[in-house]
C-alpha cells in the first residue's frame, strides 16, 4: 500500500468513525505509528482533519467568537426544530431559565403561553422576542453587556440568580466534548451558566449536532451535569449511542 493509499484509508475510515486512535490506525494498517503520525501531520496541514491527544477526529474542535447575526445564519431549520420540541416542554404555570445563544433564540420563537409562564433570561434578544407575549413574565438578567451574543454576564447577572428557584434552565452551548464536557466561548458567560445550572432543577442542553465533538474556550461543566439533550437527526449514532450511555436523555428531533 502506497503513502496516498494508507492516507485515503485513514480519511474514509474518519468518515465513518468521526475520530480514530493512533494505536487502532496502526494496528489496522499494520505500520508502525510513527508511520502513522506522520500521515496524520501531513493530512492535517492538507486541513483534511485534526490531531488530538493521541488519535484524529474529522472536525475541527475549537469553536470560535462569531457574532450573534453571523450564527443565526447557520443550522437555521435544525435550531427551529429543536425549539420546537423544547418549548413543547414547558408546563402551564411554569418558571424557568433561559441563557443566551442563537438556539434558544429560537426556542423563545416556538413558545406560545395560554398560562403564566415566568422567564429569567440573561439574552436580550430573548427578552424581545417573549415581551410581546403578556402572559410572560420576564426576569432580565442585568450585568456587562456581550457584544457578539447580546446577553449579559458577570457579578451582577450572578447574584441575582441566589433568590429564585426554576423549574428547567435551557442552555445554548458552543460546544459538546463528550470528554471534556459542555462549552462556550467565553469564560464569564460560563460562570453565569454554571450559576443556572445551580438554580435549576433541570438542565436541558439545545444543540444541533454540529456542535458535538467542537470544544469552546471555557468549560461550563461536565457531560454527567447536563440531565437532557436536544439535538438533530444529524447527529453521529455512534456520539449518540455514547451520550445515551451516560445515562443522559437524548432527544433527536427530525430536520430534512
Amino acid at each position: 500500500m502506497t503513502k496516498d493509499e494508507r492516507q485515503a484509508l485513514i480519511l474514509d475510515m474518519l468518515m465513518k468513525q468521526e475520530s480514530l486512535l493512533v494505536t487502532d490506525l496502526s494496528e489496522h494498517l499494520n505500520v508502525s505509528s510513527v508511520t502513522i503520525r506522520k500521515d496524520l501531520t501531513e493530512l492535517e496541514k492538507k486541513k483534511k482533519l485534526y490531531r488530538n491527544h493521541g488519535k484524529a477526529i474529522l472536525i475541527d474542535p475549537y469553536s470560535e467568537n462569531k457574532n450573534v447575526s453571523e450564527k443565526e445564519r447557520l443550522s437555521v431549520d435544525e435550531k427551529r426544530a429543536i425549539g420546537i420540541k423544547a418549548a413543547s416542554m414547558i408546563t402551564p404555570r411554569d418558571s424557568i431559565l433561559i441563557a443566551s445563544g442563537t438556539t434558544v433564540h429560537a426556542l423563545a420563537r416556538c413558545i406560545q403561553s395560554s398560562d403564566r409562564l415566568t422567564v429569567i433570561t440573561a439574552s436580550l434578544e430573548v427578552a424581545s422576542i417573549l415581551s410581546i407575549d403578556t402572559n410572560i413574565d420576564i426576569i432580565q438578567l442585568g450585568g456587562i453587556l456581550r457584544h457578539s451574543s447580546l446577553s449579559c454576564v458577570g457579578r451582577h447577572a450572578e447574584e441575582a440568580l441566589n433568590d429564585f428557584s426554576c423549574s428547567k434552565l435551557f442552555l445554548g452551548v458552543d460546544g459538546i466534548d463528550l470528554d471534556l464536557g459542555i462549552t462556550t466561548t467565553d469564560m464569564m458567560e460560563a460562570s453565569l451558566n454554571r450559576v443556572m445550572m445551580q438554580t435549576a432543577q433541570k438542565t436541558i442542553v439545545l444543540a444541533d449536532s454540529s456542535k458535538f465533538g467542537r470544544r469552546g474556550f471555557s468549560k461550563i461543566a461536565d457531560l454527567k451535569d447536563v440531565d437532557q439533550i436536544i439535538t438533530d437527526s444529524k447527529i453521529s449514532p455512534s456520539v449518540a449511542k455514547k451520550i445515551e450511555e451516560m445515562g443522559i436523555d437524548l432527544t433527536i428531533v427530525e430536520t430534512h
